[in-house]
């Protein structure tokens, strides 16, 4: 652990005040259940296991925020969706909860405290909160309306829906943002603070006129909502979103988090003055594929890019990690922050990296 809890720490640096280092968070996601060394099925199962795991995994590197989170599936299979749940691999949508368009007025909001999982990860905050909620933030992460819509009605549906029937994709929307909305409710109850997923809203996969059409309405709604009850969501999309920086910055978020695909800079330099920002080290080539050498220089290429944003930064992976993510390689990440330090010299930050070998030169010495 650091000499900081993580609550100091984030005190201590919007005080302008010295701190041990930048609040950093890997984003280990499932791979908790490595640490804890139970079956990721018993997440889905126990809320008990559940919190253990992830307070195993807090203990274990000491990063900045704990979330209560298993996979993208849990809102639309409490509405109805099926999903195949292997016994030690992460939740994959087998089926959505409905197949044609009037199947779209059959669907009714998620009870967060009966349907599904739901229950077990409310549960499990209980547990959360009660051993670690005095030192650092616990989340509750939720996929927000857009993507949601996309697993009740299935992925290709939804595209051809959003081309071809836009009333009912905003119907589907509107029907997706009430479960959202009860499970953050409830959360929050809790003492949770929301933290949003939305991979769907990505220009990867809609183009920005597309999401502001479908996406974003129901997107401020949900946010909104969350900041009426006193808490402020981080929001996380995937792949590319140059083209709709601002319009996520503008709904007043507490932070955006990046994917690796995007240019951290340039970020930091358009939105950085709206709005926190975390990212954005490469989940998969670096973390899950690197080692601990080409973690380093990566992170010390994040911190470079983006210490000195004006509403603050986060080091963070660009996207939750692969299960099997290398353990030694998550410790680098956070051993490297701990060396740069708070306030960032980066002057130490281009010789500390001048000093780190590439992989290729690592493997030759």
């Amino acid at each position: 652990m650091d000499t900081m809890t993580p609550f100091e720490r984030a005190a201590a640096i919007a005080q302008g005040k010295p701190a041990d280092r930048l609040p950093c968070n890997p984003n280990v996601a499932n791979g908790a259940a490595r640490v804890f060394g139970c079956k990721i099925s018993q997440f889905n199962t126990d809320p008990k296991v559940l919190a253990q795991a992830q307070i195993a995994t807090y203990r274990r590197f000491g990063y900045d925020g704990v979330r209560v989170f298993t996979d993208l599936f849990t809102w639309a299979e409490a509405m109805g969706a099926t999903v195949n749940a292997p016994e030690d691999h992460t939740v994959d949508l087998a089926k959505p909860a409905v197949t044609s368009l009037a199947g779209i007025d059959t669907l009714r909001p998620a009870n967060p405290f009966k349907d599904g999982r739901l229950p077990i990860h409310l549960q499990a905050m209980d547990y959360l909160t009660d051993a670690i909620g005095s030192e650092v933030g616990c989340a509750a992460g939720i996929v927000g309306p857009f993507t949601n819509a996309f697993f009740l009605y299935g992925v290709d549906d939804t595209l051809r829906l959003i081309r071809k029937n836009p009333q009912a994709m905003h119907k589907l929307c509107d029907i997706s943002l009430e479960t959202c909305i009860a499970y953050a409710d409830a959360a929050i109850d809790k003492g949770l603070s929301p933290t949003i997923s939305e991979p769907m809203s990505s220009c990867t996969v809609v183009s920005p006129a597309s999401f502001r059409e479908f996406s974003l309405p129901p997107l401020k709604k949900l946010v909104d909502f969350i900041k009426s009850r006193g808490k402020n969501p981080v929001i996380h999309i995937c792949g590319e979103t140059r083209h709709i920086w601002n319009d996520i910055a503008d709904l007043g978020v507490a932070g955006f988090s990046v994917d690796n695909v995007v240019n951290l800079k340039q970020c930091c330099e358009t939105i950085g003055h709206k709005t926190k920002v975390l990212g954005h080290v490469d989940p998969a080539s670096v973390m899950y594929g690197g080692t601990p050498i080409s973690v380093r220089r990566k992170t010390l290429e994040c911190i470079l890019d983006a210490h000195d944003s004006p509403k603050g930064y986060v080091v963070m992976s660009g996207c939750s990690l692969p299960v099997e993510t290398p353990l030694c390689n998550i410790d680098a990440m956070m051993q490297t922050v701990r060396e740069v330090g708070y306030p960032v010299n980066a002057d130490k930050v281009k010789e500390m990296l001048e000093n780190t070998p590439d992989d290729a030169a690592e493997g030759t010495s």
